[in-house]
């Protein structure tokens, strides 16, 4: 039993002594940047960007929103954001109305919305409140991934319990298949 251990501890311990050796072999003398990894200091974007007038030189348009402006002016936002049957994928054609949102929250810090989650009736009474629940999450995430402040939005969910048209076809169903967006 010893002779067949023996050969197999050399062995091992002649691996691991090659593999030292390539290790040591794959050093390198040359020094690394001592900034490397590290943020470079914030500084105004606009010097250095001039384009000989006077202004800086930029492709991006800034949105700015005037703090004092009241929601008259963002009164044609959409207030409900429909969704397809079992999901909670927000369309594209509401993208635009999400943004005005962001907007407008961004631009009042006070502000604060709550956004209720909405199904049809079918499916079962836990089910629908977790689709819900989802529902009304991602319009809260599409809002936070615009800037919008965790603490500005409130995510509830009513899953099929106040429906916005009473039916059993597809047209009610899909009128409640929705999240509302109400300020508080």
């Amino acid at each position: 039993m010893q002779t067949i251990a023996r050969p197999f501890r050399l062995a091992l311990l002649g691996t691991a002594v090659a593999a030292a050796a390539l290790l040591s072999a794959c050093g390198s003398n040359v020094k690394l940047d001592e900034n490397a990894g590290k943020a470079a200091p914030i500084e105004d974007a606009s010097k250095g960007l001039n384009d000989g007038r006077g202004a800086a030189a930029s492709n991006v348009t800034p949105v700015v929103v005037d703090p004092q402006a009241n929601d008259a002016a963002f009164g044609n936002l959409p207030k409900v954001i429909y969704f397809d049957f079992d999901s909670f994928v927000i369309k594209d054609e509401f993208r635009d109305g999400i943004a005005g949102h962001a907007k407008r929250l961004n631009g009042n810090k006070a502000k604060k919305i709550i956004i209720e989650g909405h199904t049809d009736d079918r499916g079962g009474r836990e089910y629908n409140l977790a689709l819900g629940q989802k529902r009304a999450e991602a319009v809260q995430k599409s809002l936070t991934l615009l800037g919008v402040s965790a603490d500005q939005i409130e995510a509830v969910s009513f899953g099929e319990e106040r429906p916005a048209v009473q039916g059993d076809n597809e047209e009610a169903w899909a009128q409640n298949r929705r999240a509302e967006i109400k300020d508080r």
